[in-house]
């Protein structure tokens, strides 16, 4: 399987788990019991923090220790870089959250349903940018990342999206 196909692959399968999760709401046309919905929201969080520890942040100091940098800084640094660029992108894009009335970021005249459309692409955006970047890493050579490491990251983020 050449290159090309392997990373769409890699990029349909996040998408998979989000069409999945969504097509729950016609299967779950009732109201969800709190308790199922915390125990999914925290099977989705630990997911997600595994999938950023073991395929982001440890390959990064991996690498940066095998080229002789500091090994904890690249990684640290972009953590917070991706963490000051959602909170900016939480104060400007306009979005409302599921059972909330009252909208986040700037304000706007948009209807109720595309408020919440904001706040899910809001929500998908650091996936597709850690599977996008996984992926490049994989792809350069002399990169300590595999391609079975980078599919793992697209399944969990699949697998998160769906509770």
């Amino acid at each position: 399987m050449n290159d090309t196909l392997k990373i769409l692959i890699g990029i349909v399968i996040p998408l998979a788990g989000t069409v999945g999760g969504a097509a729950m709401v016609f299967l779950l046309k009732g109201e969800m019991k709190p308790q199922i919905q915390k125990i999914l929201l925290g099977f989705a969080s630990g997911v997600m923090i595994a999938a950023s520890v073991w395929s982001l942040l440890i390959p990064a100091i991996e690498m940066t220790k095998e080229r002789g940098g500091i090994a904890w800084l690249p990684a640290t640094v972009g953590f917070l870089l991706g963490m000051g660029f959602l909170l900016l992108l939480d104060s400007v894009i306009p979005h409302l959250h599921v059972h909330s009335e009252k909208p986040e970021g700037k304000k706007t005249k948009l209807g109720k349903n595309m408020m919440l459309i904001l706040a899910v692409t809001l929500h998908n955006i650091p996936e597709g940018m850690a599977v996008g970047v996984v992926f490049a890493g994989a792809k350069a050579s002399g990169a300590s990342i595999s391609t079975a490491s980078a599919f793992a990251l697209s399944l969990g983020i699949a697998i998160q999206n769906i509770p």
